[in-house]
């Protein structure tokens, strides 16, 4: 890992991190609520029970988190994680009504904590072309 790796994989990591370890331990209201908003985007998800779902969300959130702090963890996997990861984050945002303003990708007041995960995104994808093109 270089050193400038760290900067973007200490700040999405510890926050993937933490994601995981509260949801992990999420009441039914909240775990309900969570598959109903992935399950409105990705209808994959419908079939899956719901705290099954959670669980496994938690435990993807909590290897992907550690796997961004652990500086034994090759760059190009964790960036590659978190790349799907927030690609997958930003297409629930584009794909549940009422997070953007009619006909833009403005974020509504309900899409704004969607919308900022772009910023995971834009660390994955500057860790992976850091990786891709240094020698």
């Amino acid at each position: 890992m270089r050193f400038r790796h760290v900067p973007g994989r200490l700040a999405s990591g510890s926050v993937i991190l933490n994601s995981g370890l509260t949801i992990l331990f999420a009441d039914d209201q909240t775990a309900t609520g969570l598959h109903e908003t992935a399950t409105g985007s990705y209808p994959i998800f419908k079939g899956v029970n719901y705290r099954l779902f959670t669980k496994l969300l938690a435990g993807g959130e909590i290897a992907l988190g550690t796997a961004l702090l652990l500086p034994v963890v090759p760059t190009t996997l964790a960036a590659a994680g978190l790349a799907a990861f927030s690609a997958g984050l930003v297409g629930l945002y584009l794909r549940t009504p009422g997070m953007r303003r009619q006909g833009s990708l403005r974020p509504t007041e309900e899409g704004l904590a969607l919308a900022k995960d772009v910023w995971m995104l834009g660390i994955a994808a500057g860790l992976l072309i850091d990786e891709l093109t240094t020698a």
